[in-house]
C-alpha cells in the first residue's frame, strides 16, 4: 500500500477544499440567480397587472362605464399585495446574500421600481373611481373634450409598456429614449387641462363632470412621471449611474461618450 507524505496529503487537503469551495460558491451564485429571477418575473408580473388596470380605467372614463370602474378600484389590493410580497422577498435577499455591486443595484433598482408601479396603479385607481362617480351621477363631458384624454392616455399606456419591456430586458438605450417620452407627454397633459378649464367656463353646468375628467388627466400625467423614474433606475443597473434629476440629453452625451472609450 503507497502511502502519501504528510506535506503531500496537507496539499491534496487543501486542494480539495478549494474545489468543494468553488463548487459552493457556484451553487450558492447559481441559488442567487435563480432567486433574482423568480423576483423579476414577480415584478413584470406586478407591471402586467398595473397595464391592465391603466387600460381598464382609461376605458371606463372613455365609455362611462361604472361597473368596469369599481373593478379597476377593487383590482387594487392584488397590486398592493404583490408590492410587499417583492419588497419582503428583496429584504430577505439583502440580509441572507448580501449583494454587492451589480447584484445590489438590482435589488435596490427592483424595490424602487414596485413602489414607482404601486404608485401607477393608484393612479390608474383614481381612473376607475371617477369614471365610476362620473356615471352614477349622471355627470358628463363631451365627446369632443374627450379627444385629448383619449390621445394623452394612449400615450402614457404606450410608454408604461415600453418602460416594462424595458426593464424586462435592462436596456439602458431604450430606456433613455422612452424616458424622453416624459417631455412629450408634459405638453400634451398642459393642452388637454387648458381645453378642459375653456370648456368649463363656456358651460358652467359641465363643472362638475369636468373636475373629474381634469383629477384623471393629472393622474395620466403622473403615470409618465412614474414610468420615467423607472426607465431612469435601469439606466443604474446597466450603466451604475445614477441619473435622476440630470437632463437626458447630457446623460446621453456622456454615455455616448463612454461607449466611444470602450
Amino acid at each position: 500500500m503507497e502511502t502519501v507524505p504528510n506535506g503531500r496529503q496537507g496539499q491534496l487537503a487543501m486542494e480539495e477544499a478549494a474545489i468543494e469551495s468553488r463548487k459552493l460558491g457556484q451553487h450558492i451564485s447559481q441559488q442567487f440567480d435563480e432567486e433574482l429571477d423568480d423576483i423579476r418575473n414577480k415584478v413584470l408580473t406586478m407591471g402586467g397587472l398595473v397595464e391592465k388596470q391603466l387600460s381598464d380605467g382609461l376605458k371606463a372614463l372613455m365609455t362611462s362605464d361604472s361597473e368596469l370602474g369599481r373593478r379597476v378600484v377593487d383590482d387594487d389590493h392584488r397590486v398592493n399585495a404583490l408590492e410587499v410580497e417583492i419588497d419582503e422577498e428583496c429584504t430577505q435577499v439583502i440580509a441572507r446574500r448580501q449583494p454587492t455591486a451589480s447584484d445590489l443595484r438590482i435589488v435596490v433598482t427592483i424595490i424602487k421600481t414596485i413602489t414607482d408601479l404601486e404608485r401607477i396603479g393608484d393612479e390608474a385607481e383614481k381612473l376607475g373611481r371617477f369614471a365610476a362617480e362620473l356615471a352614477d351621477t349622471g355627470g358628463s363631458v363631451d365627446e369632443g373634450m374627450l379627444l385629448g384624454v383619449q390621445h394623452l392616455g394612449d400615450h402614457v399606456r404606450r410608454m408604461l409598456h415600453d418602460t416594462l419591456d424595458v426593464f424586462a430586458r435592462l436596456d439602458a438605450d431604450t430606456a433613455l429614449r422612452v424616458a424622453n417620452e416624459d417631455v412629450q407627454i408634459d405638453p400634451e397633459y398642459d393642452a388637454v387641462v387648458r381645453q378642459l378649464i375653456t370648456h368649463m367656463m363656456e358651460d358652467p353646468r359641465s363643472i362638475r363632470g369636468v373636475l373629474s375628467v381634469l383629477w384623471c388627466v393629472r393622474a395620466l400625467e403622473r403615470v409618465g412621471d412614474h414610468s420615467r423614474n423607472i426607465c431612469e433606475y435601469v439606466v443604474y443597473v446597466v450603466e451604475g449611474r445614477d441619473i435622476r434629476h440630470t437632463s437626458l440629453e447630457q446623460v446621453a452625451r456622456t454615455l455616448g461618450k463612454d461607449a466611444d472609450k470602450k
